[in-house]
Order: structure tokens, then sequence, then C-alpha cells
């Protein structure tokens, strides 16, 4: 028996190099995508600004010392701070994701790309403050939307074959992985630096998803993707400091990512890194639902005019969803948060059919209190559809489809209405999109006086001003 390991160091694991080939090299040359990225980034910051209005999500923020001021730090939108970017990181991470209203990628793994825009935007912005103070040109706004480009595409190609959760694994993971590759090369990182930051970002291994599930779902869920582009920040400063990579980080046997945490399987990859995901990607539009969902209020709103005045006439409730729905959202029993209730289908369903609407709002416990969204929760029966989990797969299809017929006491029923595409889908983005800038909007008024709001608008609406910008600049106006 051989009791001694051979110490020759491998050739970096090629999945790594694909991506810092992508990273360093690939020139993005669609349209759609830029677009498709400027509508992302006004969202996902107006995600952050409607997040600060409530206390738990607030109370994160800030420099971990208090009264702590970093001179030529990073900004946090929304906030006066001014931190080290990898706390600033994490706090417009935690603030984009908290109210789970943000873009949403479906497949074999789920996530939230845009997540990534915390690492992005406090590198960028971190980067181009020092620069400017030390006399030298700072990046600009089209470099932030070329890092959301590829990261989108990083975080969605490793989810479209390749299921984390049926490892147990949380998908926060990818965008560790994808923030680490962008963030390094906004920071200036070569090739070779990339490889090894990525090294270390897969070697951190990945949370549990127990915090997303019954019976412990709970806020961790709205921090934990803001915690994962603040590590990156982290691991690419390391690497840029000097520290060294480990080039078999998913490959080693027994020791490597793959034989650890995924069960010796090995990813798998349906396309090349290029600009798909951006293009294709989901916005939440209509809804702060988890993304399963959305349909099913869609459906649930439709129906409500016919269902308002007969509540108490309602025998049972028929969701007719997906296999993704049942396994991650449809929970019976109390409901204990804000994050509980996101996350159950008949919740939000319920909702829909009660008030017509749903809104942040009605997560929190006074609104929860309301009797009658437990009567009807208790009157839902979920079913699935196998066709609806079959082109949610497809890629020339990826629908989200869900149906709700409710049924009465005296034999009628309502008709099976059913909504296959969301309105963020890119089938839709012709209806998508003046929505979504309303929600912006809406979202701006929330946290900025109205001239302050409107120059926001208006220059994230002009295209090519908005790619000319200095990174710093454009925080400049979001600060308060």
């Amino acid at each position: 028996m051989n009791n001694v390991e051979t110490n020759i160091r491998p050739d970096p694991d090629p999945e790594l190099v694909a991506i810092a080939d992508y990273v360093t090299g690939y020139e993005i040359g669609s349209d759609e995508a830029y677009d498709t990225a400027r509508h992302c980034l006004m969202d996902t910051l107006g995600c952050g600004f409607l997040a600060l209005r409530y206390p738990e999500c607030a109370k994160h923020l800030g420099p971990i010392v208090p009264g702590t001021v970093v001179p030529n730090g990073a900004r946090v939108p929304g906030t006066p701070f001014e931190l080290d970017p990898v706390k600033a990181a994490w706090d417009i991470g935690c603030t984009i994701r908290w109210l789970d209203f943000n873009d949403t990628w479906l497949a074999a793994e789920w996530g939230h790309p845009s997540d990534n825009l915390g690492g992005i935007l406090a590198a960028a912005d971190w980067v181009s403050r020092r620069a400017v103070a030390e006399g030298r040109p700072p990046l600009v706004m089209r470099d932030v939307l070329t890092a959301m480009i590829k990261a989108h595409e990083i975080q969605g190609c490793l989810a479209l074959e390749n299921s984390f959760n049926r490892v147990g694994l949380d998908h926060v993971l990818l965008v560790r992985v994808a923030s680490t590759a962008v963030v390094t090369r906004l920071l200036g990182g070569t090739h070779s630096q990339v490889v090894d930051a990525l090294s270390h970002a897969f070697i951190d291994g990945s949370a549990l998803r127990t915090y997303r599930h019954a019976p412990n779902a709970g806020p961790r869920k709205s921090w934990a993707a803001g915690d994962a582009t603040s590590r990156a920040v982290r691991l690419a400063l390391l690497v840029l400091k000097g520290e060294i990579g480990y080039p078999g980080a998913l490959t080693a046997t027994t020791w490597g990512f793959y034989d650890v945490a995924f069960r010796g399987g090995k990813f798998d990859f349906q396309r090349d890194y290029g600009s798909y995901v951006m293009e294709n990607v989901l916005f939440k539009i209509s809804f702060p639902a988890e993304f399963h969902a959305q349909t099913a209020v869609e459906a649930a709103v439709k129906l409500h005019p016919e269902v308002a005045d007969r509540l108490d006439e309602i025998e049972r409730i028929v969701l007719t969803t997906h296999e993704s729905a049942i396994r991650i959202i449809s929970k019976t029993g109390s409901l204990d948060n804000p994050a509980d209730r996101d996350h159950c289908l008949q919740y939000m369903t319920a909702v829909g059919l009660l008030k017509g609407d749903l809104v942040a709002d009605d997560y929190e416990d006074a609104a929860a209190g309301d009797p009658r969204i437990d009567r009807l929760r208790g009157a839902m029966v979920v079913e699935e559809d196998a066709r609806y989990s079959r082109e949610y797969h497809e890629p020339d299809k990826r629908s989200i489809a869900n149906a709700v017929q409710v049924f009465f006491r005296d034999g009628s029923s309502t008709d099976k209405v059913a909504v296959e595409y969301p309105i963020g889908h890119r089938r839709r983005r012709h209806e998508g999109i003046p929505l979504l800038v309303a929600k912006f909007d809406n979202n701006l008024a929330t946290r900025f006086p109205r001239t302050r709001a409107e120059t926001i608008r208006d220059l994230c609406m002009d295209a090519e001003s908005l790619a000319a910008t200095p990174v710093n600049e454009f925080v400049d106006l979001l600060v308060i």
C-alpha cells in the first residue's frame, strides 16, 4: 500500500479557466444584452431603495464599527454610508435581495443574478473614487453593465444543467463565484488572478439551503446573497495582494469541491458563455414574490373580482403548478415571519385572491393576521401538471406556469385561469418594460425628492449618456 501522495501541482481546472477566458477576453456584442442590463440596473437599484423602508433590512447596514468612514470609500445607494468595498457590497446586496423583488433565473438551479450588483457596484465605485483622487480616469457605467452581463452569464450557465439544491447547497454559491470572477477583473486582475480567485470561491464551499425551507425559513435568505457578493470582493482583494490559488479546487480527489460538496459529480454545461442569460432573464415586475409563484398570483388577481364577494362560499381552490414550485414553496402549517410567507405558494395565491394585488407589506405580521388568508390556504389543493414541469426546462420556452381554479359549495366554479409566462419573461418584454420603468419610478419616490428622482430616471433612460457616465458620478446621484 502506498501511503505517500504525489505532490505534483496540477494545471488549473478547465472550468475555472473557461470562466477566466470569458471574463478577460470575451467582447459582448449584443445590443439586446446591454439594453436589458440597463433595465436590470434600474430595477435592481429600485428594489434596494424600496427595501430601505423596512427596519429589519436597514438595521444591517453601515460600518461594522459604528461611525467609521472610509476615505474614497464605496457608497451604499439610498444611504449616507461611505464604506470599505467589502462591507459596501454586503449592504448593497442585502438591500437588493431583501424583498425578493429583483430578477430571477430558473433552470436546474435557481437564483437571482442581479444579486451580483452588490459586489460589482461597490468595487467599481471604490476603484473609480481612488482613481479620481489619484488623477486617473474612473470606470464608466458601460463597465458596470458589461460586468453585470458577464456575472449573469456565469451564474446562469452554471445553473442551466447543475442542481445545487438537490445536493442541499444554496444557490448563493453561484453569486460568490460569478461576483468573484467579474470583480477580480474590475479591480485590474489578470487571467491567472481570476483563476486563482475563483479557486478560493469554490474552496469556500456553500451555504446550506435550510433557511429557505420549512420549518426553518427565515430572513437569512434576504441577506445571504449580500454576504456572498461581499465575500467575492474580499477574495478578489486577497488574490490581488498576492495570495495564491488552488488549481485543483474542483477536481482534487477526496478534497476537492466535486468530491466533498457535489457527491462526486461534475458540472455539465449546455452552452458556451456569451450573453444568453441577460437576454433571457426574468424580471419580477408585478409582485415581490418567489418567482415560481408569480404566475399563480397573476392568475389569482384575475380571479379576484369573481371571488371577492364569495369567499365564504369557497369549497376548494385547485392550484396547478410545476415540480419546482411544489418542491420549494408549497407548504402548509404556520408561517412565522415575512421570509416564510414570501416563500409559500398558497399564502401568495390567497392574498391575490383576497385583495387583487400582492405588495411587500402583505408579508408583515399585521397583514398576515387576517384570518381569511389562512382559511383560503386551508382550502387549497396543489397538483402538478407534467407539461408545466417539462416546459419549465425547455430552452426555447422556460415557462413558469401556474393555474388557479376556485370551486364553490353550490357546485359552481370559476374558469381555470392559467398563466404560463409571467410578465417579466422575455416573451412579454413589450408589456413588461413600461411596467418595469413605472416600478422604478415608484421605488425612486420612496427615497428621493422629485427633482433628484427625475434626474436619476432620465439618465437611466438615456442609454448612451448612462454608459459614458463615470461610476462615481452615477453613484453620487444615489446618495442620501
